[in-house]
């Protein structure tokens, strides 16, 4: 089974990119949408300890948590050493379960790919990209974005040049939805005949 890592910075598209695969019947692991059950269910506890008030209800309230960690950034650290294993068993249990299931390739949607290490489990990169000009227009329209916000998540992620440079595939989203949905269906074109031994 062939492991694709699939990553982009903010506002690239990698969301909609992650779609377009499941369209064409990739089954595709999100690590954003494990992590947002996680604050619903074991990230609780841990969570609610290292940061006091952000527990809402028995959830992990993510307006509260990243009001915590936009004031005290040295958080984010803290945080990443109780989600990241969590996500990970998640992972494993979704490959484990698409390899008995036969599935000839997968597709990991990892937003910190580079940065986590994550390209060590992976066989395969797909960066989704586009032009600065067009991240920022789409970043800053998103509710409640501000330019100090957006430069602060950036500042944690991987230049998209160098992402693009580490990358198998780049799929480039400033031509719109169909160029973009034509790039992965030539992705996975790729990936079958690397299956079938043709590539």
């Amino acid at each position: 089974m062939i492991v694709v890592g699939l990553t982009g910075s903010i506002g690239t598209g990698k969301s909609t990119t992650a779609a377009m695969f499941r369209e064409l019947g990739v089954p595709v692991h999100d690590a954003d949408a494990t992590v947002h059950d996680l604050y619903r269910a074991e990230a609780v506890e841990p969570v609610g300890q290292a940061f006091p008030g952000v527990v809402i209800d028995c959830v992990v309230d993510r307006k509260a948590l990243a009001a915590e960690l936009s004031a005290r950034p040295e958080g984010f650290a803290r945080l990443e050493a109780i989600i990241h294993p969590l996500v990970r068993g998640r992972e494993v249990a979704f490959l484990d379960a698409q390899r008995a299931a036969g599935a000839p390739y997968v597709v990991l949607d990892i937003p910190l790919l580079f940065e986590t290490g994550g390209e060590k489990r992976v066989d395969k990169i797909v960066v989704v990209s586009c032009a600065p000009e067009t991240q920022r227009q789409r970043v800053l329209a998103r509710p409640g974005m501000t330019d100090e916000k957006f430069t602060m998540l950036l500042s944690r992620q991987l230049p998209d040049a160098e992402k693009r440079a580490r990358a198998d595939f780049v799929v480039n989203t400033d031509g719109g939805l169909e160029e973009a949905r034509e790039q992965v269906a030539q992705i996975v074109e790729a990936l079958n005949k690397e299956i079938s031994g043709d590539a």
